[in-house]
């Protein structure tokens, strides 16, 4: 290796033969260890190259510096920008790269990001801030810079490139920091820097110091604004009205994919080499090939930008000027240039023979097991046993990747199964050098093949289990309080009062009440009276839902309400009751006990082709235990799009199929059908079980044939739509029922399916979100599996919201078809496929289109269906049939015409059908240009971008889609309930009733059914001065009426402090009163009305739980408590000062809760 290292620091270049991949990272690190003081730049043929360097970096050479330089994510001459996180760490790597290393650093990058020419290294210099503890800094100064630099202002930070200034509290999320951090002002003196969590809000630690950076590469100062008019104007000509780029940033504003018009802003441009004026530079393998290919698509994409932005200037609305290629990015000669002078090392993964310009590294390509895992007569795992054995005999070392710590330890249990014993798992490479002779070391590295070199044999997981699909783990999010929030009130939005009904909600207004500032909810019912709800009841009221159309107000002081919410109550009871006894008719019957076969059951998952998610290996748990019990279950796995639920089914299915029972799965559609036909069947692929499907595409004669099979027995997994659900189709032994998407059934199909269900266990899937309160409502009535950590990356689907324009719909399909890629498109109509069908052949007359929708005969939608599965069209242009669960991973790009006509859950649900495999899936929700939105579309487009950045999605989802999940779970008569008192309120009702059913104490559950009332002439609110934002103030009033125990209020007044600073005294007052209310609640105490001479008590329905008690404590003040005709508890005290008063309410509802519960 020394020799080797030695030839590639001489200038020129030279081609490193022998360098596969893992290996090409050896190579690399040698290289930069080898220099005192460095750089070494790594360019990768594209991302996933990038981060498997990264990665196999980080495991053969822990200690040395690793700088990432990514490419921006967006197309060249786009109209968006690149992603935030993407640019942040661009500039934190320009800006480590202004100073010297000292020891070697390895710079790794794309051929995109390297040909990229960005902002020069003058425009860093001065351009970051330092801030520390203790040190005087002017908050307005902080602020300057932030904007100047490209920060965001947001109300709450989540994302990099934002920032919040709350008082003396600023928030922000700088480039190169794992977490936002939180600067906290005493006047100009920053008094601590804390770091937080971006969902919980939470401190996570402190810091000393902080360097801000700037977040984006474009300036917009003074001086940069008037460099960009000029120039713009030099470039362009002049300028025409609907310019709106120019106009933007004339005033100062950001503008979407202002980026592209980078070199306008600066006086002059560097590329990434001018960073690094000594660096040695190593190309990947192809790295040549994509330079070209780029290159090319470069210069395609600016004269497609050109023409047509000509042609469709009106329709597109909005000009668009290009700068020419060669200021954006380097041309060809400028790339020779910049590598003259330099030692540069092109790898390639074949050996090559040695001379002046070539050097071999030693490295080959692994061994595949291909042949071993087609062949019935071998096992894989015996293999590699065998492979193994002669490595090691061979005198080399041996290391089994993985690229999971999942996937390693399974592999490693099957691989011990099989006889590997001597298998020792292993962290970094170092260990691996102290391992003793004979021993193989098993790792977690990304290494997509393995490699052998004279000492060392390595083997990849794809090399043994054959194609794997990796997602890089994420976080795991609490997002209740984010939902919280994020779901407070809309003036206007219809709410149900537990006694007075449906309102609609007009806004916040602090009234005056006993002398002291109070805010309170405006409802306004029928006849426009008007009802003031104050902050700490807010419990009291809910969400009416989505669905508000021909909703009649309730009337202030009528009885009907009262009367229908009677009504209902009962009519829920009966539902519970019935629900109740379905549940424990199915626990007293048998079913036979199935346990997963130790070793095949471990083969069969190591099929799986990615890594299980934490939710998703304990649902499995759950219903492998279900199997287990001996009785039959009724569980629901309730998981978002794209989460992994076929593969709890497929597990679940193999278990019942080896035991010698049948699987039926019914799904709704015969696109899903056929899917999960193939999907089953490559899966059970070498094992004694037959699967088989019947629905429309399989011909009538087939269908007979399959249902005899079925009858005899001789299937074992049969796959069907309602088809299945006919007279004739008989089972010889049902052990277990799949339903899939049970949502899309008629009423008259799940009748017959309840039918079936009765004695079998039964599983089904839904990535309908379920509420949250409606889970708990469930709670022994239906077991329930939900799987809410997404397995992808968090940049995996961008989604864009904009008005239709040709250039970026073109560039979109034809990026995708570029990276091997097919698409869907996606209209609400069909009445619209025509129209769309025949723009698309003028934009993009070099793809081939299908043509799909449910009017279709079965038979030509099979077939073009088929032909898009097969790759035999580059997009299929579809209703919303490709909705539910269709599942293609070489299908990374969706653009739904007319967004605006769809609902949210179908949103949700179609941009889910992308970004099911390595590459980034993109998502286009185009808009008819010019015309204005409804309120609700263009709230729920808004939520479909919030969703892509939250990594909350399914949860936040379940929460705006609470009016279409409900309806689904329990039968269809229940949305005529819902209409009549609303979504959460009935949801609330269902819960009490299963409660009451079960034989459980329904008081403990029907609490919120009252609200105790306290006024204590002090001022209780959040002041705006302390929370500005109207939406985060009503939703932290949303969950202050949730918390009940003394823990959760001071959590929470911690996290106020952590993130508004220190609590003003209306707040602590209002904290004061929740704490009061639970006392009320313990004491029976329905109001309490305390002022400078005392107290007055009124008790819920006139009466209290322990009149002896109470006679006793009254006789003990000495005539300064008596009871008063009307019932209520008069108490008489000089409570001048306010902080008396709230002591001595408090000692006085402590007191009687304590003689209520001696009862």
């Amino acid at each position: 290796m020394r020799a080797l290292i030695d030839r590639l620091k001489a200038p020129g270049r030279i081609t490193v033969g022998g360098a596969p991949g893992g290996h090409d990272a050896r190579v690399i690190a040698a290289l930069a260890a080898s220099l005192t003081d460095g750089d070494v730049l790594f360019v990768a043929r594209d991302d996933v190259h990038l981060s498997l360097m990264a990665e196999a970096l980080d495991f053969f050479a822990p200690a040395i510096q690793v700088l990432e330089f990514p490419a921006w994510d967006c197309l060249p001459y786009d109209r968006v920008s690149p992603n935030g996180e993407i640019v942040a760490r661009r500039i934190d790597t320009l800006t480590r790269l202004l100073h010297e290393p000292a020891c070697g650093r390895v710079v790794l990058t794309t051929v995109s990001g390297a040909l990229q020419r960005v902002p020069p290294r003058v425009s860093f210099q001065g351009a970051s801030l330092s801030v520390a503890v203790g040190k005087s800094l002017d908050p307005d100064d902080l602020t300057a810079f932030l904007v100047g630099h490209g920060y965001v202002r947001s109300e709450t930070v989540r994302e990099p490139g934002e920032y919040a200034v709350r008082g003396g509290i600023v928030d922000l999320f700088p480039p190169g920091s794992d977490t936002p951090l939180r600067l906290d002002f005493f006047g100009d003196e920053v008094e601590t820097i804390r770091a937080f969590d971006p969902t919980s809000q939470r401190t996570t630690g402190t810091r000393d110091r902080m360097d801000l950076k700037p977040v984006s590469e474009v300036p917009l100062d003074e001086p940069a604004r008037t460099r960009f008019r000029s120039a713009y104007r030099e470039l362009f000509g002049a300028v025409s009205g609907d310019d709106v780029l120019y106009e933007a940033v004339s005033a100062g504003h950001r503008h979407m994919g202002m980026e592209h018009w980078l070199p306008l802003f600066h006086d002059s441009l560097d590329g990434l080499l001018d960073y690094l004026p000594g660096a040695t530079v190593v190309l990947d393998h192809q790295a040549d090939e994509a330079r070209t290919a780029r290159q090319e698509l470069i210069a395609e994409y600016y004269v497609a930008r050109k023409d047509l932005s000509g042609a469709l200037a009106g329709a597109a609305g909005g000009v668009y000027n290009p700068v020419p290629p060669e200021r954006l990015f380097l041309s060809d000669d400028d790339w020779t240039n910049a590598l003259d002078g330099r030692p540069v090392a092109a790898l390639s993964p074949f050996a090559v023979p040695e001379g002046p310009a070539a050097v071999d590294a030693g490295g080959k390509p692994g061994q595949t097991f291909a042949d071993a895992r087609l062949r019935a007569d071998v096992n894989v795992y015996d293999a590699v046993r065998q492979h193994v054995a002669e490595q090691t005999r061979a005198g080399r070392r041996v290391l089994i990747t993985a690229y999971t710590n999942g996937s390693r330890d399974r592999l490693r249990t099957l691989l011990t199964e099989h006889g590997l014993a001597a298998l020792e798992t292993v962290g970094d490479w170092a260990r691996v050098g102290d391992l003793p002779k004979g021993m193989a070391a098993i790792a977690r590295v990304g290494l997509e093949h393995g490699f052998s070199t004279p000492d060392l044999a390595v083997l990849g997981e794809q090399d043994i289990l054959g194609d794997r699909l990796t997602h890089p783990s994420r976080r795991r999010v609490k997002a209740e309080n984010v939902i919280a929030e994020a779901a407070s009130l809309e003036t206007g939005d219809l709410v149900v009062h537990v006694d007075h009904g449906i309102g609609r909600y007009d806004g916040l207004e602090t009234i005056q009440a006993g002398g002291a500032p109070h805010d309170c909810l405006r409802l306004v019912y029928d006849g426009d009276s008007k009802l003031f709800l104050p902050v700490e009841n807010i419990e009291l009221i809910s969400r009416y839902g989505s669905e508000t159309a021909g909703v009649q107000l309730d009337r202030l002081g009528g009885a009907a309400w009262q009367a229908r919410k009677a009504r209902l109550k009962d009519r829920v009871r009966l539902m519970a009751a019935e629900l109740i006894k379905v549940a424990a008719a199915r626990t007293l019957r048998p079913a036979a006990v199935m346990t997963a076969p130790e070793g095949l059951y471990d083969e069969f998952c190591a099929r799986f082709p990615f890594s299980e998610t934490d939710d998703q290996q304990r649902a499995i748990g759950e219903v492998l235990d279900d199997l287990s019990r001996g009785r039959p279950t009724d569980r629901l796995v309730c998981g978002d799009v794209g989460f992994g639920k076929t593969e709890v089914a497929l597990r679940a299915a193999f278990v019942v199929a080896l035991a010698g029972r049948q699987v039926a799965l019914v799904v709704p559609t015969t696109l899903l059908c056929r899917q999960h036909y193939l999907n089953f069947r490559a899966r059970f692929a070498d094992l004694p079980v037959r699967v088989a499907q019947v629905s429309r595409l399989v011909s009538a004669k087939d269908v007979k044939a399959v249902k005899e099979e079925v009858k005899r027995g001789t299937v074992d997994i049969i796959i069907g739509t309602h088809a299945l659900l006919a007279k004739d189709v008989g089972f010889r032994d049902l052990g277990l029922l799949i339903v899939d998407e049970e949502q899309h059934f008629g009423v008259a199909h799940k009748e017959k399916l309840k039918k079936l269900k009765s004695d079998v266990h039964v599983l089904t899937l839904t990535a309908t979100p379920i509420p949250r309160t409606l889970q708990l409502a469930l709670t022994g009535v239906r077991d329930m599996s939900l799987i809410a950590t997404p397995p992808v990356d968090r940049l995996a689907v961008r989604t864009f919201v904009l008005p239709f324009d040709p250039v970026v719909v073109r560039e979109a399909l034809m990026r995708e078809r570029h990276r091997g890629g097919q698409s869907f498109y996606v209209c609400p109509r069909v009445e619209d496929l025509d129209t769309v069908a025949a723009r698309l052949a003028d934009l993009v007359p070099e793809l081939k289109i299908g043509v799909a929708h449910g009017r279709m005969a079965t038979r030509d939608l099979e077939g073009v269906v088929g032909t898009f599965y097969d790759g035999g069209f580059d997009i299929l242009l579809s209703t919303n049939i490709v909705e539910s669960g269709l599942d293609l991973p070489s299908v990374n790009t969706i653009i739904i015409h007319r967004a605006d006509m769809f609902g949210l859950a179908q949103l949700y649900q179609l941009r889910g059908r992308v970004g099911r495999s390595k590459v980034r899936a993109y998502a286009y929700l185009t808009l008819p240009p010019g015309r204005k939105l409804t309120a609700a579309a263009e709230k729920r487009l808004e939520v479909m971008q919030t969703l892509d950045s939250l990594g909350a999605g399914f949860t936040l989802a379940s929460h705006d889609l609470d009016i279409r999940g409900a309806g689904n779970l329990l039968g269809d008569e229940q949305s005529g309930h819902i209409k009549e008192v609303g979504i959460e309120l009935y949801q609330q009702m269902l819960e009490e009733a299963v409660a009451e059913a079960r034989g459980l104490d329904g008081d403990g559950i029907a609490e919120d059914d009252w609200s105790p009332q306290i006024a204590v002439g002090m001022p209780v609110l959040i002041p705006e001065r302390y929370v500005q934002d109207l939406g985060v103030r009503l939703g932290l009033y949303r969950r202050i009426a949730d918390l009940r125990q003394p823990g959760d209020i001071d959590a929470f007044a911690a996290e106020l402090v952590d993130r508004f600073g220190s609590l003003p005294d209306e707040v602590g007052n209002l904290l004061e009163v929740v704490a009061l209310k639970q006392l009320c609640r313990r004491a029976g105490v329905e109001k309490v009305d305390a002022g400078p001479k005392g107290a007055v008590v009124s008790f819920r329905n006139d009466s209290f739980a322990n009149p002896a008690g109470l006679v006793g404590f009254i006789t003990q003040q000495v005539g300064t408590a008596n009871l008063r005709p009307d019932h209520t508890l008069l108490f008489k005290r000089a409570w001048d000062v306010p902080a008396a008063r709230m002591e001595g309410v408090r000692y006085l509802l402590r007191e009687l809760a304590g003689i209520a519960e001696a009862a």
